[in-house]
């Protein structure tokens, strides 16, 4: 697994960039907000109430 659940929103955008279109499918609007920069993933899944496995499981799958 590349990506993992302590990564920020940042990084991840940084790092993997094709992953943007699988956090929209989330209905995740991360990518440009400012607080998300220094969010985990894990953090942000829990505000929007998404299951952390289950998206990194997706977001590996589109790296």
């Amino acid at each position: 697994m590349k990506i993992k659940r302590d990564m920020t929103i940042g990084e991840l955008l940084r790092t993997y960039p094709q992953v943007i279109e699988t956090l929209l499918q989330f209905n995740m609007g991360c990518i440009g907000c400012p607080s998300a920069q220094a969010e985990t993933l894990e953090e942000a899944a829990m505000v929007h109430g998404i299951n952390i496995d289950y998206l990194l499981e997706k977001l590996n799958e589109a790296v």
